[in-house]
């Protein structure tokens, strides 16, 4: 892998997003029929914060054991919105950004994922996994030539 890259060439694109205002239930639905762990969330296209499993989960406060905590925990996904959990302020690249500095970021940090923004847009997503993946692509190829 090329750290001097954009990350423009290792992000992932067409996200699937959230709004501010959407109930948690939405975002229980999206964890369940899509394998991904991060949510941005965009208020009028722009990008204002992200939900991630681990938020998810925490609200959810772990396994329902009996029908009245069944039945209370599916109000609360009703009720609750994406606003009330989703996490504000956190560190963006451009597209233009190098590779470098996502991974920079990922060692001093302890999220997972770094929404990509141009002029305050969500361009892609760069995850922990997206840099394993192309590191592994880049082994696989150098094997093949040996």
């Amino acid at each position: 892998m090329n750290l001097l890259a954009p990350v423009s060439t290792i992000m992932t694109e067409n996200l699937i997003t959230v709004g501010p205002e959407d109930n948690m239930k939405k975002v229980q639905e999206v964890f369940e029929s899509e394998n991904i762990h991060h949510l941005p969330v965009l208020d009028k296209g722009r990008l204002v914060g992200m939900v991630s499993k681990s938020d998810y989960l925490f609200y959810r406060r772990g396994f329902v054991k009996d029908q009245a905590a069944n039945h209370l925990d599916q109000l609360r996904l009703k009720t609750g919105k994406v606003k009330e959990i989703m996490t504000k302020g956190m560190g963006k690249l451009e597209p233009s950004d190098r590779i470098q500095a996502a991974v920079e970021v990922f060692k001093e940090n302890l999220f997972h994922a770094i929404p990509i923004v141009e002029d305050g847009f969500l361009k892609g997503i760069v995850t922990t996994l997206d840099i394993i993946n192309h590191l592994s692509k880049d082994i696989s190829n150098s094997e093949q030539i040996a």
